[in-house]
This record gives C-alpha cells, structure tokens and sequence, in this order.
C-alpha cells in the first residue's frame, strides 16, 4: 500500500470514528527530532537552555516539529553529542565547541578563547562579522550546522583548595579545564582533565582533580562546589563569553520546509539571547549566598599572574592556528574583530563602567 492509499483510507476511517481528515493529515506531517545534550537533564541554565530551545521550536511550529531532549548519558553519553548528530542518531544537540577539539581543533574558536572576545562580542563577529560563514565551513565536513544556542557571560577562575599566589601554584595541579583553557594549564605545568559537568563533584572531592572550573556562581552552587573546595578565584580568564551551541544535523535541517528552518534558526537566536540573561540575573544572588551563608574565600589572581596567563594563552591560540589552513583563517578573523572591538570597548563599556563605579 503506497502512501496515498494508506492516507486516503486513514482518513475515510477516522471520519467514521468522529475524528476530522484534517486532524489525520496533520498527525501524518508531524515531525519529531531528538536533542541530545552534554548537559545533566534540566540543570538550571545549561540544561534549562536546551529544553527551552526544544519548547520553542515546538511551540513556534505549531507542533509541526516537535524535539524530545535527552540528558548527558540518557541517549549517548555526554561527549559523544557531536558524533550523534553527525551520524543522524539525533537530529540536534546542545553543547559547545570545546568540547570537540580532538576532532575539529579549530571549534575551539567558535567556542571560547582565553582572554578573547566577551559575550557581545562573540554575537557580533558570529552574526554580523565572518564567524558563522566560517563556523559552517568547519562543521560541513561533518554533516553538521552549528548555531549560537546560549552565553555563560565571563565564567569565574575556579573552585580550588589551595590559594593560587604564583605560577608556581599552578604546577602539578590536576584541573578540570577544557578547551584552550586546558592548554594553557597544560603548559604552566599543571594537568588538564577534561570531565562533563556531573561528575566534577564526586572527582573534586575524592581526589580525582585537585581543582576545577564549571561557569559561574549560578551554576557551582546548584552542584554545591562550594562543599568541595575552599578558594573561589575570578576572573575566568579561560571563558569570557562562552557560546553554548545547538547542533543540527544538515540533512535533517535541509530536509525541512523554510518555514520550519526559519523557525529553528530563530529560536536559536531567542535562547542565545535568553540564557545570557538568565546568567546575568541569577549569578549575583547566587555569588552573595556562596560568599555570605556558605562562607567561601573569594579570591582574585594575582596581576603577574594573569600576565603571565594571558601571554601563554596568545601563544596557545597562535600555535593552534598554525595547525591547519581552516584555523589560521578562523584565527585571523577572529583576531581582527577582536582588536576592533576592544578599541572601542575602551571608550565604551570600560570607560563607563570605570565612571559608574568611581574607578
């Protein structure tokens, strides 16, 4: 029976049950993608993020195309969300680029890059400058679009149970860090871990790690780091504007009607814009309960310290454009948007925040 016939006689049948051919045809039109996420289910932010991605694309479509959210280890494990998507295992996933630095190294870029661009900056260069041109350049080897799915904001230095006051510090240190980030660690010394969220607890205090950085206050007082650790240091020199990404598998998405890619690529735009919000809002309340009920130390590093990190972190970013053609050119845009930017960041957000604050 082709499907014609079988739509035909469908139809005819649930007439003569009382149910509109109308109903029947839309039920037959209905498509359902599965999200899968490197995130625990419904973890406040980053979890929240991917399920309302996937209430907005099915809300917005009329419940035309209807997404189904898996949590790290519910459908794949945590770093497998890109392979998944790729091999059209599930249609989407939510996740950042970092994370997939042993496959696509230059990803790194569209994710976060110590002492690199903030979360404004990170939207202007991907929506208004080369890097999303360059971000499908890198991912269509793959069968894969990546989008702008959420922003951290500037993230904090870390959870550790030793002051940091040198370099020195940093030497053997066993670190839950990804991404550049890692790398830098990697060449002070010290030993980058590269774990998914919800195991950082339970490494952090049964030894695993000697230190780790999640996000920000929001986050590490929903996995209650602060149990673990007694120094909480800033800035995040590692992640200051980290893009969460909505992974979409190409074939699935260029399969789907325009109106239906519009809405997609749209409620990406939505909860990128969203979540830095929701950080925004929630990471000073939750700083005040980690400084003022749970007594932790905040700390900031020592000045010769982020110099010396934010050499080291020039060097990483030059050496990993060094290694391929497609990052040398990523690199180099980003770069170029970057200076551009932070000429006028002096004169603008700097120069007023500096203003408002009294210096």
């Amino acid at each position: 029976m082709d499907r014609r016939d079988f739509l035909k006689k469908g139809s005819l049948a649930a007439v003569a049950a009382g149910v509109s051919a109308s109903t029947v045809a839309n039920a037959a039109s209905v498509i359902k993608w599965k999200m899968v996420t490197t995130w625990p289910k419904n973890f406040p932010g980053l979890g929240t993020g991917a399920n309302n991605l996937a209430k907005l694309i099915t809300e917005m479509s009329g419940g035309r195309l209807q997404v189904k959210v898996y949590g790290a280890k519910e459908l794949v494990p945590a770093f497998e969300v890109f392979d998944a998507v790729s091999r059209g295992t599930a249609e989407m996933g939510h996740a950042s680029a970092y994370y997939w630095k042993g496959k696509v190294p230059e990803a790194q870029f569209f994710s976060t890059m110590p002492f690199g661009m903030t979360a404004n900056e990170m939207n202007g260069w991907i929506y208004y400058g080369d890097g999303q041109k360059l971000w499908d350049e890198s991912y269509k080897p793959f069968g894969v679009i990546g989008r702008p799915a959420g922003n951290t904001g500037v993230q904090m230095g870390g959870w550790f149970n030793k002051e940091i006051n040198s370099l020195a510090d940093m030497k053997g240190l066993k670190m839950r860090i990804p991404g550049l980030g890692g790398e830098v660690l990697k060449r002070l010394g010290g030993t980058p871990v590269n774990l998914p969220g919800g195991e950082l607890f339970t490494a952090l205090t049964s030894g695993t790690i000697d230190a780790t950085e999640w996000v920000g206050p929001y986050n590490d007082l929903a996995f209650g780091l602060y149990k673990a650790a007694k120094y909480y240091y800033y800035p995040g020199f590692h992640e200051p504007g980290t893009i969460l990404e909505a992974l979409i598998n190409r074939k699935a998405f260029e399969a789907l009607p325009k109106d239906l890619q519009a809405i997609v690529e749209n409620a990406c735009r939505v909860v990128n814009m969203d979540m830095l919000a929701e950080y925004s809002a929630r990471n000073p309340g939750a700083l005040e309960q980690l400084v003022n009920k749970h007594h932790v130390q905040l700390r900031a590093y020592p000045d010769d310290v982020l110099a010396q990190l934010r050499k080291v972190s020039a060097d990483v970013a030059a050496d990993l454009a060094a290694q391929n053609p497609a990052a040398k050119k990523i690199h180099a845009s980003y770069m170029a948007f970057l200076e551009a930017s932070r000429k006028y960041s002096r004169i603008s957000d700097l120069a007023y925040l500096t203003a408002r604050d009294g210096g």
